[in-house]
């Protein structure tokens, strides 16, 4: 039997509340903003468009939990106090309502999206909210899904390691590997390879940090276009696992054989040798 929404986030006035249904912009996943940094989460409740969708007293905001489809996190609830005139500047002004932090990032609601829209009234849709999960503790980042399980976009994985999730650390620094990087935009790939003392992890996190890891076509590639451009289009997969105790000559001779396998050498890929 489902568990209505009602039983754990009780709303007398449902017609006083638009619900935000925050979606990936095409550039950020908001459930990654959500587990970065709360102020930029809180900014994606503060636009406004020209349509003024959020033309209510307050703004029921859900996340889109992406891992899991028709699946949305509570991300908050706000009280809407002005609305700057669009021809002015594209932003509401909000305070947090209080009473709900217990369960803010931990509960999570099944229900399925009406199209494409961002916006939707309440009392319409209430009914049809059911509570999918309660988590222990604030969402903070995908857990680790096994080595075999790991196919993240880069802004994914951004997340990740800039929370050093330490379930994904503890398994990455004591591995060494080789990966994938494809690039969805223009179906190039780039694969490497990962050794040394802190292994997979020590790698990626240098292309957390660079976008390009210092590889030369993706150097000359994230210099032109920016980070933002990683963020958008790459998506790391890790093609092969070994214990840290294994030789680094086996890690490069596997990076040369998926080379070769993958073609990721000349016209269809990113490796330069």
């Amino acid at each position: 039997m489902p568990i209505h929404l009602s039983s754990l986030l009780p709303i007398a006035n449902p017609e006083e509340y638009k619900v935000h249904l925050a979606c990936w912009n095409g550039d950020t996943q908001p459930l990654d903003a959500f587990v970065r940094d709360r102020d930029e989460w809180n900014a994606w409740n503060t636009w406004r468009s020209e349509k003024d969708e959020f033309n209510r007293n307050y703004i029921l905001s859900l996340i889109d939990f992406y891992p899991e489809p028709g699946v949305w996190l509570l991300g908050g609830i706000y009280k809407v106090l002005s609305r700057l005139p669009a021809n002015q500047a594209h932003s509401y002004t909000v305070e947090e309502v209080p009473g709900h932090q217990d369960i803010l990032g931990r509960l999570k609601v099944r229900f399925e999206r009406p199209g494409r829209i961002r916006s939707i009234k309440l009392e319409n849709y209430y009914s049809q909210m059911n509570v999918s999960e309660l988590l222990r503790e604030p969402y903070t980042g995908e857990r680790f899904p096994g080595y075999e399980g790991i196919n993240h976009d880069f802004s994914a994985l951004e997340t990740i390691f800039l929370m050093h999730r330490p379930d994904w650390k503890a398994a990455l620094e004591n591995v060494k590997g080789v990966y994938l990087i494809a690039d969805k935009n223009n179906g190039k790939k780039y694969v490497g390879s990962a050794y040394g003392e802190s292994g997979v992890w020590a790698r990626w996190s240098c292309y957390i940090g660079t976008g390009h890891g210092w590889n030369d076509e993706l150097t000359q590639l994230i210099d032109r276009e920016g980070l933002d451009y990683a963020r958008r289009n790459f998506r790391i997969s890790l093609l092969e696992y070994r214990p840290a105790k294994t030789d680094d000559r086996v890690i490069i001779e596997r990076e040369n054989y998926w080379k070769e396998a993958l073609l990721s050498r000349g016209p269809f890929g990113y490796n330069k040798n």
